[in-house]
């Protein structure tokens, strides 16, 4: 019989999160990744807004 189970701290914060919260936690994330690139802010902004409309597109597909 198992008494407890080991969950690392970070895969217990994104477990709670929605969808929406951990794409928004991983958009974060890329924003801070690129802000010291030769990217201009435009063109990081106009990625993430086509990953967010992809991902609403798939999610839609999913539900049919």
């Amino acid at each position: 019989m198992k008494s407890s189970v080991k969950i690392a701290p970070d895969e217990f914060v994104v477990s709670v999160l929605s969808r929406d919260e951990r794409l928004d936690a991983a958009l974060s994330v890329v924003r801070q990744a690129f802000r010291r690139t030769t990217l201009k802010p435009a063109d990081v902004e106009r990625a993430v807004r086509r990953i967010r409309s992809m991902a609403r597109r798939a999610g839609r597909q999913g539900r049919r």
